[in-house]
Order: structure tokens, then C-alpha cells, then sequence
């Protein structure tokens, strides 16, 4: 997909503080972070997507070094918890995950979880030989739950999670006061031209509890911005590598703090080139 149609020329950097409302918008046009209280917060962990781990024509290994690198650096400046990596670690090579996971993702300096993408072409028996658990799983956190769901199969067809799968996960966390859902494929589209799927009765689901703050998403690596179905914000955190989208390569952080309020900026963490920059 090297010729997108759709790009945006400006990058949009959402920063968010919540519950999640209301909601104020900035630029994180640099590799740091909006201002913040001096406490820190009780859960912060940053999530990234779409590697491409050996697309060819792409400098897919040199892509890798530098977000383990980049989340590295942000840990030892701010301690991260833990990472996530949103789908499409490889590309249409399923073979390869075991190498980019000890290869590269194993260097970082906390744990990370794996979500499949519509690329990786994987199942729950491929992904649990290579990362010990399946293609739906949940885990809590610092009392703040997290579920992540599949929306793809080995073929690489879009899909709809399983919604049986989020019910069962999200009953268990209704007592948490905060639950991120992490989906590759949104179950909604708001760009015409992005070939998203239409999943009515997911958002119908995640907008019948109230604990669900926010969902993250991949696949399009042209977004970095927030979108919303109703009041529920959808975030996307652009592209560690692959042959299109932003012009940089960059990742999400999301903290959580003592009352349960809600930060979340984009990270250029490439630097390259500069955002929103005019000559004239």
C-alpha cells in the first residue's frame, strides 16, 4: 500500500486529560511530554504499532533498533510499566515473529504485550507458541484493566473482534474504574478512504460500560490523532515502520494517575522531519 490516498499533511498529536472528558487537544511535536504534576502516575506505559518486521524495499531492522532505542530512552527518563505493540509486527510473514520478539522486543527494558494484525496472520495457536499467550487475552495493571482482541485471522481478513470474548472480559473488570480496549482494526471508520470494517454491535458493546475510558487502535498509519464514537475516544499512535504514513515514526503514552485522570500524547519520536514546519 505504498501509494495511500489518504495521508494527513499536518500530523495531529492528541493530548488528552480525563475521565476522559473533557478533552483538550496540543502537539507533541517534540520527544517530550506535555506538562504534568510532579507525582507520578500510577500506571504509564506507552503503545506502538505496525513494525512491518520484514516488509521488503523497507528498512525494516533499522525501524526496530530505533523504537526499542526510543522506548528505552523514555523509560530510563520517565519509567514506563509497560509497552504494547498494536498489531502488524511483521509482514506476511508470520515466521518472523519469534525473530523480531527476541530480536528486538525482548531488548526493552520492561515487559510488552502483542496484539495481532490483519499482517501477522496469525491465530491463538501461533501467537501463544510465540508469546505464551493467545490472540485474546486481558491483564490488569495498577487496578486498571486491559483487553486486547484479535481482529484479523491467518488469511489477513479484516475483522470484527470477538464480541463474546470482550463481553467475557469486560464483566470482569466492571468493578475497575478504568479499562483500555486495544483493537488493531477499529470497528469503525471515519476516513472514507481508510478500508476499515463496520462493527456496529462492538461499539454498541464498549459504549455499554462506562469503565472503558478509551481504545486504542493501529492499522492506519497515516493517523495519530483521536476519533470518537459517541463519547468513547478512539486513539491512534501512527507507525514504527512500513512504507507509508506520517512522515515520522512515533509511538503513544498513556498515563494514569492517583484519581484515575487520563493523559495520552503522540511522540515524534523520529524528530524527522519537524511537524508543522513553514518556510516562507
Amino acid at each position: 500500500m505504498s501509494n495511500r490516498r489518504f495521508f494527513l499533511k499536518n500530523s495531529l498529536a492528541a493530548a488528552v486529560v480525563a475521565s476522559i472528558s473533557p478533552v483538550f487537544s496540543s502537539f507533541a511535536e517534540e520527544h517530550t511530554a506535555p506538562a504534568r504534576s510532579d507525582k507520578a502516575p500510577k500506571l504509564r506505559f506507552a503503545i506502538a504499532s505496525d513494525g512491518h518486521y520484514g516488509q521488503p524495499g523497507t528498512e525494516y531492522k533499522l525501524h526496530h533498533e530505533n523504537i526499542v532505542k526510543w522506548l528505552n530512552e523514555s523509560h530510563d527518563k520517565n519509567p514506563l510499566n509497560f509497552v504494547i505493540i498494536n498489531g502488524d509486527l511483521v509482514h506476511d510473514r508470520p515466521e518472523l515473529l519469534s525473530e523480531v520478539k527476541k530480536e528486538y522486543y525482548d531488548k526493552l527494558k520492561v515487559p510488552f504485550y502483542a496484539i495481532p494484525g490483519n499482517h501477522d496472520h496469525a491465530d491463538a495457536k501461533i501467537w501463544k507458541s510465540v508469546f505464551g499467550y493467545e490472540d485474546n487475552f486481558s491483564f490488569e495493571k495498577n487496578g486498571v484493566g486491559f483487553v486486547l482482541a484479535n481482529t484479523s485471522d491467518t488469511k489477513g481478513t479484516y475483522l470484527c473482534p470477538n464480541n463474546d470474548f470482550l463481553k467475557q472480559e469486560l464483566d470482569k473488570f466492571k468493578n475497575l474504574k478504568t479499562v483500555f480496549v486495544v483493537l488493531h482494526i477499529p470497528p469503525h471508520f471515519w476516513v472514507p478512504e481508510s478500508p476499515f470494517v463496520e462493527c456496529p454491535d462492538t461499539i454498541k458493546l464498549l459504549h455499554s460500560y462506562a469503565n472503558v475510558k478509551a481504545v486504542f487502535h493501529g492499522h492506519d498509519h497515516s493517523l495519530d490523532a483521536v476519533f470518537y464514537t459517541d463519547k468513547l475516544p478512539h486513539f491512534f499512535d501512527a507507525h514504527i515502520g512500513g512504507n507509508w504514513g506520517t512522515a515520522y515514526k512515533g509511538y503513544r503514552i498513556v498515563e494514569v494517575n492517583e484519581n484515575d485522570k487520563i493523559l495520552t500524547y503522540q511522540v515524534n519520536a523520529s524528530q524527522s522531519p519537524l511537524l508543522n514546519e513553514t518556510k516562507f
